[in-house]
């Protein structure tokens, strides 16, 4: 099969307008990213809507795509980019373009959903919240979804409330009692799959939820679910990429 990750890259974003060209320790975040996607897939484009995110990508020499400005999620602009860039692909690898520090055996388990199940049509990962260090404010944070998997790794639902609630049990226990998962969101679509999600309309679970993810379950797709142990580190405000030149330092 071949495979083509797609880094969607806007500069308009509210809470840090110019990102993916903000610099990390003297490089900008979206070369950080493109370095460790283009080891591991048969090819990599950055999919952006600004042509100085494009120019940039170009000036280390990446490939970008341009694509519109109405997209609403990754997902579609991934959808526009597979077309712009000819479509002959197998699997279409959504990889965001704030996750300097994605690793390769994340990229490589996300692909293995697809090598080792003929009947993937969608892949994403999870990471177990650990016991020892995260906190019921960790858990109940919903800014991080979590996931319920059933007993042949498929996603059954996302929420970002607290999934299962476990009755009988004060919440600060839930997670001694049981292993709750958090989503990683890095996507994988067979190419078919990907050009019909981006055609569906919003569901109201995913409306209510404001989880896209919820209208792929919701019109019958299925999900596979790996689970990585890797934590990285997104990057979303100023103040993030602080930590994330802190992370970076630590980790040298």
């Amino acid at each position: 099969m071949k495979y083509i990750a797609i880094i969607p890259a806007r500069y308009a974003s509210t809470r840090f307008p110019g990102k993916p060209l903000a610099q990390l320790a003297g490089r900008p975040i979206v070369e950080r990213v493109y370095e460790r996607v283009q080891t591991v897939f048969d090819d990599t484009y950055v999919a952006t809507d600004d042509p100085r995110i494009a120019d940039c990508v170009t000036s280390f020499g990446g490939k970008a795509v341009m694509t519109g400005s109405h997209h609403r999620s990754g997902t579609d602009r991934c959808a526009e980019a597979l077309e712009r860039v000819g479509g002959h692909a197998d699997v279409v690898v959504n990889v965001q373009g704030d996750e300097p520090f994605i690793d390769v055996t994340q990229l490589t388990a996300i692909k293995e959903c697809f090598e080792t199940d003929e009947q993937t049509q969608i892949a994403t990962l999870v990471k177990p919240f650990d016991p020892t260090t995260d906190s019921w404010a960790t858990l109940s944070n919903p800014n991080s979804p979590k996931v319920v998997i059933d007993n042949h790794s498929n996603a059954l639902y996302f929420s970002r409330s607290v999934i299962p609630y476990f009755r009988g049990e004060a919440p600060e226990q839930w997670l001694n009692k049981h292993t709750y998962y958090k989503h990683i969101g890095l996507y994988a679509y067979r190419a078919d799959v990907l050009r019909a999600i981006t055609r569906l309309s919003p569901s109201p679970l995913e409306v209510a939820e404001s989880l896209e993810q919820l209208r792929w379950l919701s019109a019958g797709y299925t999900i596979k679910v790996r689970q990585t142990n890797v934590e990285t580190v997104g990057i979303d405000t100023p103040d993030d990429l602080l930590r994330a030149e802190q992370y970076l330092k630590s980790h040298a």
